[in-house]
């Protein structure tokens, strides 16, 4: 039995992983899965495959290839999620904010340095065309630390997954004003290089399992009810958010994905010219 370190968010996205862990498919193949919430996203899980901690981690696709290009020894092993990601824009609940344009210059909570909340910031500020150089930050860690932080006057944006945070909304913890969509497949499983070098067959043969555990999970009536009890969101959001996502059900690669990923990190300055180069050999173990 190989036994890895897996790391992913604690949100319904992972469902098909869980159940995979919980029935013991994975253990049919020879491996011990241990799976960790990552609450502060794909910065957390950057920095934990940087440390060893973890062997594998299921993030942003946006932030791994940020950070692969930027020198960490980590390869995608393939897609995950192939729908985009719909960031809700969250601003203080008592806040006389109510459009995107009203936030320029305000500063943005984000989880970690090179988390998803901050890239989509640079992202949803290039969509409206201010000067990304300008704009301000604060780490706080999670979702929770997002909250307290808009509470608090410590930020007056944060971006999140928007299903994530409707119970929140509800709570008049935050206020929705808009959201911004990933322009490419959201989640991607990444793992050490090291790790593949010994196990690349059974860590292909785990993604194929992922990938048909997700696919039933997505034809299964039942996954709204099942979703909804196990990550306390809304039944009716629930079933919102399941018509719109779609895993990876046969392991397509989707290279033109990843081509306008590198395109826009770019574009928005957070990765150079030299770091862009050969992208693809970088990015994939061949």
């Amino acid at each position: 039995m190989i036994g890895l370190n897996i790391g992913g968010v604690p949100e319904h996205f992972n469902y098909p992983w869980r159940l995979a862990i919980e029935e013991g498919r994975l253990k049919k193949l020879g491996l011990d899965i241990h799976w960790s919430d990552m609450s502060g996203g794909t910065g957390q899980m950057i920095r934990g495959l940087e440390n060893g901690s973890i062997d594998i981690a299921v993030l942003l696709t946006e932030g791994i290839t940020k950070a692969v290009l930027e020198g960490l020894d980590v390869k995608i092993l393939q897609v995950y999620v192939t729908s985009p990601l719909h960031w809700g824009i969250h601003v203080p609940f008592k806040s006389d904010i109510q459009n995107v344009s009203e936030l320029e210059d305000k500063i943005f909570a984000i989880s970690r340095e090179g988390s998803g909340s901050q890239l989509m910031a640079y992202v949803k500020a290039d969509q409206e065309g201010w000067d990304i150089s300008k704009l301000k930050f604060n780490i706080i860690g999670d979702v929770y630390g997002g909250l307290w932080a808009l509470q608090n006057d410590q930020a007056q944006a944060f971006l999140w997954e928007k299903y994530t945070t409707y119970p929140f909304c509800q709570q008049e913890k935050c206020r929705y004003i808009d959201e911004v969509v990933t322009p490419w497949p959201c989640f991607v499983i990444a793992v050490r290089n090291e790790v593949y070098e010994k196990h690349s067959d059974l860590l292909n043969e785990m993604c194929q399992v992922i990938n048909t555990t997700a696919e039933e999970v997505k034809a299964n009536p039942e996954t709204a009810n099942s979703i909804s009890w196990r990550y306390n969101l809304p039944i009716e959001q629930t079933k919102a958010w399941l018509a719109d996502v779609d895993w990876n059900y046969q392991g397509d690669s989707y290279p033109e994905a990843f081509a306008d990923v590198v395109k826009y990190l770019l574009k928005l300055n957070l990765i150079n010219e030299e770091q862009s180069k050969d992208w693809n050999s970088k990015l994939f173990f061949k």
